[in-house]
């Protein structure tokens, strides 16, 4: 598959091939990691049974809200250390799929979650993200390191620009629990952009002239690399558009500086899934 399939494929979510096979499976995850090495990004269908995602949503919906980390406005109700917050999930979201998925995308180490976020950019929702990357990651505190800076501090959490080998060891995996198009604030994201480093603000007019809208439908997840650049619309549709956004590497931290969410997970030594 070349770029431009790529492309094609991305903005037309309800176009997907089913993965039945597992054999075809396998291959399709290795098409996208293959991809997302080359332009920073990929959407897989099917990755979660529609009867998945019905869990998960009454998993956050019956949580409590009442810590910090329980964002709500009128256009985005966000949940941060997801899992820390809802231990239940962990489980939920580790599927046998996804294990499969994981152990195709890091193919020679088991990786470890680093972070985990709820985003329910509710109907009509006004909230709009401009072009970034995610160059910043969350750890337990402050250190004089090499490489490591700047540092914030917001609300008793540290967050840090790490070296650019850590960023590059990330991988994020978006869940849709809804059907994601330009209507409902599917990522726009810019091919290749994530082979730059990080990339100064003031130079990100220079990248996006051409860019590609992520759809994604429900139960399917889009990969991307945080150096990707990456933004999104307002909504002008009715249907919300509910995100679990999923950070894995295999990265250590240098000693005395660890992921402030890192959960440990196992693979299975081979990857088959069940049709």
């Amino acid at each position: 598959m070349n770029k431009n399939s790529h492309a094609t494929l991305a903005e037309a979510p309800l176009q997907h091939a089913h993965l039945q096979h597992p054999d075809d499976t396998l291959e399709t995850f290795e098409q996208e990691a293959k991809l997302l090495a080359t332009v920073g990004y990929g959407v897989l269908p099917d990755i979660f049974s529609a009867e998945e995602v019905a869990a998960l949503l009454r998993t956050v919906e019956a949580a409590e809200t009442t810590s910090p980390n329980f964002r709500r406005s009128q256009d985005v109700f966000a949940i941060r250390n997801l899992l820390g917050e809802i231990p239940a999930l962990k489980e939920q979201l580790l599927t046998p799929k996804l294990r499969q998925l994981l152990a195709v995308l890091f193919p020679s180490t088991t990786p470890h979650l680093t972070k985990a976020i709820y985003f329910d950019k509710p109907a009509g929702s006004n909230w709009l993200v401009a072009w970034h990357q995610d160059v910043m990651i969350a750890v337990d505190g402050q250190l004089d390191l090499p490489g490591y800076g700047p540092w914030t501090n917001k609300q008793g959490e540290t967050t840090v620009l790490p070296p650019r080998q850590i960023l590059e060891s990330i991988v994020t995996i978006r869940l849709h629990l809804d059907d994601c198009d330009a209507t409902n604030g599917a990522l726009k994201v810019v091919p290749g952009s994530h082979q730059h480093g990080v990339i100064p603000n003031d130079q990100h007019p220079a990248y996006t002239p051409h860019v590609i809208t992520c759809a994604v439908p429900a139960g399917g997840v889009m990969l991307m690399k945080p150096l990707t650049l990456h933004a999104s619309n307002r909504s002008t549709s009715t249907r919300p558009r509910r995100v679990i956004h999923l950070e894995f590497s295999a990265a250590e931290l240098p000693q005395g500086l660890q992921w402030r969410e890192r959960q440990d997970i196992s693979l299975p030594k081979k990857a088959y899934v069940s049709a």
